[in-house]
């Protein structure tokens, strides 16, 4: 069908879906191929773009002052005569060319629009695309097509496979489909799919192919047999096909003999409109189905053009081949035959068509434009094909983008300058889609998300839910009523299609060894890590004072640990300093208000009053080791408490030795020993003591000072708060001068115990210094092996328990005899028994 134009734009399409080539002999003269078939639908793409460049030309707008015209060719289903078709068009171009009104022939092209079939564009674009001629398909998805390298003058208002897939991905990621089969047909269609499906899912993380099947041609029970029956083993609940009606009749068959439900399908392109696949044997099965379809689209005037179509005005108007194809398209809708051009009979029982038949009262898909799919592809295409033609032709000369800035003209065109003008068309149409060309020469994509409605009376309505684009500003949209979707099940919700469950927080995944990435374990987290996002794949461990909390989802802060005043522990031990200091302080005011009495007197009350002030510096003491340590207690602690109990045992030495010396001074020629331990000396002799205990502290503190610090070495989930001694050798040293002194007090003490006294203190030194001495022994291996707060309980324990045996041992038979036995705080008592021995 041709139509004359200042400039011609090409169109193949499928007006019929099948051919006969006659054979051929050497004698015969070559005879052209039959086409057979009537495709009303494809008659349909054809007037579409008839009508668009018949809307063009009257766009005042676009194109002013140049005219389009058309030449369309069937392809007839077949790769051949689609081939030659196109072949056709691109050759016989002249520099000037005048059409005449009985011109027989095909005019040459500037472009083409078509081929449907990816499988003939391919073989068109190979040869075409080295003459730089644009060829803009409607209707050619193969993502091989994209090849820019390959196919250079190749274009396309329909998105390819690529984008179909990532639409199905979308798809699936948006119901948490991670789970799923495809089936591909045996063709160009399906094995571009079967090669791009599994990587792109594998690159968006949206799941996993349970199973990859290609569905072969022709008649093959048994293979669809072998392809059902690994659907039905698989867990996988949805199922993408990606094949032609031919293959699903079949394949739905051998579903509908094994009687497989519970099944998702999502259809591809090829099948989502097919209105042959809702029969009642299938729709119980195929009820529910999510498919992607081409964008659905608007054609102003569109029906009102095809109603004015009759053979009457062709043949006026246009060449025979082109009444022969509106006579066939009247045969087809009113099934009757026009009279024989070389016969005077019609066939038996063939209705004599008259040519004055209402297409408005005949129910034809031919004037259904609810649904224009393809239609609005081919639409786009020509206007594509019409704004780089105008943008070409209104290029100011000397300012073009060919050499020398110079412009293309209408008598000199070529068609690798449209091809420039082409790539960078840009436009929006009346229906608000923009359309325009990547790198590739695919068109902004954009689909139709269809859903198949099995209406209660059987029938079936196939609705749109949504829809998925890509645009240049915000990438690939989603958008999908999940109100409006019909599912195929009991629960009336989509189904589960996972191989294993997610992964929860507190938890990460294993995968399973020989098995799709989307099969694991879920192994909770160990512990001191935690995951808080659901299917992690590592556990994060939790900074130094955190620690996980039991569900290992988030972390805590660890518990901490030390000798606290709010523990029962730390209770007890508080109470006993305090009771021991203040029993000290009862000791001292009994020793204060009884000063004059024997029993004081015969003591050495000053260094008892000195003991007393001792012992309560080391219950006091105690108190540093409770509490969180600090740098000031930590430092002190220890000093305090060596100070002190320097002090408390230098007292006792110097007691003992005291005892000593009077004890020979009542010896015949001892009295010079008593100048020694005079109250002056006995004074000096303390405090020496005692600062060398403080010069070891000091130098303790000054070369390596105690200090807080957080150990976790003792418990993963808890911070123990110890002081560190900084020094071992310091330590070590203050013990060391502590236990020589009480040694030597000890040793002193035990030699003189036996001597003549009714009241011999030696006696009660050396019992003291026995307790003071098996307490600090048993200390040592106590404090080395008890963890955090235990250490500092253990001493502060041996720090009571030697301050209370030197206060009972001390202290306790004097207040005895003070407070019950007053009879015996008599001078006369305490020096009876040694006045007896004499």
């Amino acid at each position: 069908m041709h139509k004359p134009g200042d400039l011609i734009l090409g169109g193949l399409f499928e007006v019929h879906y099948s051919s006969v080539f006659p054979k051929m002999t050497f004698t015969s003269e070559p005879l052209q191929p039959s086409c057979q078939g009537f495709d009303g639908l494809g008659f349909r793409h054809a007037m579409t773009m008839a009508f668009t460049i018949d809307e063009i030309n009257k766009n005042a707008n676009l194109l002013s002052n140049v005219t389009l015209g058309y030449s369309l060719f069937d392809n007839c289903a077949t790769l051949g005569i689609s081939f030659s078709a196109a072949l056709s068009l691109a050759s016989g171009r002249e520099e000037q060319l005048v059409l005449q009104e009985d011109c027989l022939g095909s005019p040459p092209v500037v472009g083409i629009v078509g081929d449907p079939f990816s499988t003939f564009s391919i073989a068109m674009s190979n040869v075409l695309g080295l003459f730089k001629l644009p060829i803009v398909s409607y209707y050619a998805t193969c993502s091989c097509l994209s090849d820019r390298q390959r196919f250079p003058s190749f274009f396309r208002t329909i998105p390819s496979d690529t984008f179909q897939v990532r639409a199905m991905i979308q798809i699936l990621k948006h119901f948490g489909w991670t789970w799923a089969g495809l089936l591909v047909s045996d063709d160009d269609y399906g094995l571009h799919v079967s090669r791009s499906f599994p990587s792109d899912l594998a690159q968006s993380g949206g799941g996993c192919l349970a199973y990859l099947e290609i569905l072969p041609w022709g008649n093959n029970p048994n293979e669809y047999k072998r392809i059902v029956d690994v659907m039905i083993k698989s867990t996988a609940r949805v199922v993408i096909v990606f094949a032609h009606q031919m293959h699903l009749v079949q394949l739905l068959e051998e579903v509908v003999k094994q009687n497989v439900t519970g099944l998702q399908w999502i259809a591809s392109e090829a099948w989502t409109l097919v209105d042959g696949l809702h029969t009642p044997a299938f729709m119980p099965y195929l009820a529910g189905t999510l498919g992607i379809a081409i964008r659905r689209g608007e054609i102003p005037g569109l029906r009102d053009f095809l109603l004015k179509i009759n053979p009457e005005q062709h043949h006026n108007n246009n060449h025979g081949n082109s009444m022969v194809r509106v006579k066939q398209f009247w045969e087809y809708t009113f099934q009757c035959r026009f009279q024989p051009l070389a016969a005077d009979v019609l066939e038996p029982g063939a209705r004599q068509c008259t040519g004055q038949e209402n297409l408005a009262n005949t129910a034809t898909d031919l004037l259904n434009v609810s649904e224009l799919r393809p239609e609005y592809n081919i639409y786009k295409a020509v206007y594509a094909l019409a704004y780089a033609l105008d943008d070409l032709l209104h290029c100011v000369p000397g300012r073009g983008p060919f050499s020398g800035h110079s412009c293309a003209t209408l008598q000199t065109l070529e068609p690798w300058q449209l091809m420039y003008y082409l790539e960078k068309v840009n436009f929006t149409t009346s229906f608000g889609d923009q359309v325009s060309f990547d790198e590739n020469g695919d068109a902004l994509p954009i689909y139709d998300i269809m859903n198949w409605m099995w209406l209660p009376d059987g029938r079936t309505k196939v609705q749109s839910v949504g829809d998925v684009k890509r645009s240049a500003f915000k990438g690939e949209e989603l958008r999908i009523n999940e109100e409006e979707i019909f599912w195929n099940f009991k629960s009336k919700q989509p189904p589960r299609s996972v191989c294993s469950e997610s992964c929860s927080p507190g938890t990460r995944v294993v995968r399973r060894k020989g098995q799709p990435v989307c099969c694991f374990d879920c192994i909770p987290c160990s512990e001191g890590k935690f995951s808080n996002e659901s299917d992690s794949m590592e556990c994060i461990s939790c900074p130094d004072d955190f620690w996980s909390s039991p569900q290992r989802d988030h972390c805590v802060p660890k518990k901490t640990e030390f000798l606290s005043y709010h523990e029962p522990l730390g209770i007890c031990l508080t109470t006993a300093s305090l009771l021991g200091t203040f029993i000290c302080a009862v000791v001292l005011g009994i020793f204060t208000y009884h000063r004059s009495t024997p029993m004081v007197r015969a003591n050495n009350s000053e260094l008892s009053f000195l003991l007393l002030v001792s012992l309560k510096l080391c219950f006091l003491c105690s108190l540093l080791f409770i509490g969180r340590p600090k740098l000031w207690t930590c430092q002190l602690r220890h000093a305090v408490f060596g100070i002190s109990f320097v002090l408390c045992v230098s007292c006792i030495l110097v007691k003992t030795m005291v005892v000593l010396a009077v004890f020979k001074a009542s010896k015949p020629g001892g009295g010079t020993n008593l100048k020694w331990f005079g109250a002056m000396q006995q004074r000096g002799t303390v405090l020496a003591l005692t600062c060398i205990q403080a010069a070891i502290c000091t130098a303790w503190i000054v070369s390596a000072s105690p200090t807080p610090h957080k150990n976790t070495q003792y418990h993963n989930d808890k911070i123990v708060y110890e002081c560190v001694v900084g020094s071992t050798i310091g330590f070590t040293a203050l013990l060391s001068y502590i236990g020589l002194l009480a040694t030597l007090s000890f040793l002193l003490a035990f030699l003189a115990r036996n001597l003549p006294d009714n009241f011999n203190e030696a006696k009660l030194i050396t019992f003291s210094m026995l307790i003071f001495c098996a307490v600090w022994v048993a200390f040592v291996p106590a404090y080395v092996n008890s963890p955090g707060k235990y250490a500092d309980a253990v001493e502060v324990f041996a720090i009571l328990a030697s301050s209370f045996g030197l206060l009972v041992a001390l202290f306790g038979p004097k207040c005895y005899i003070i407070l019950l036995k007053p009879e015996r705080n008599t001078k006369k008592a305490i020096m009876g028994r040694s006045a007896t021995k004499s």
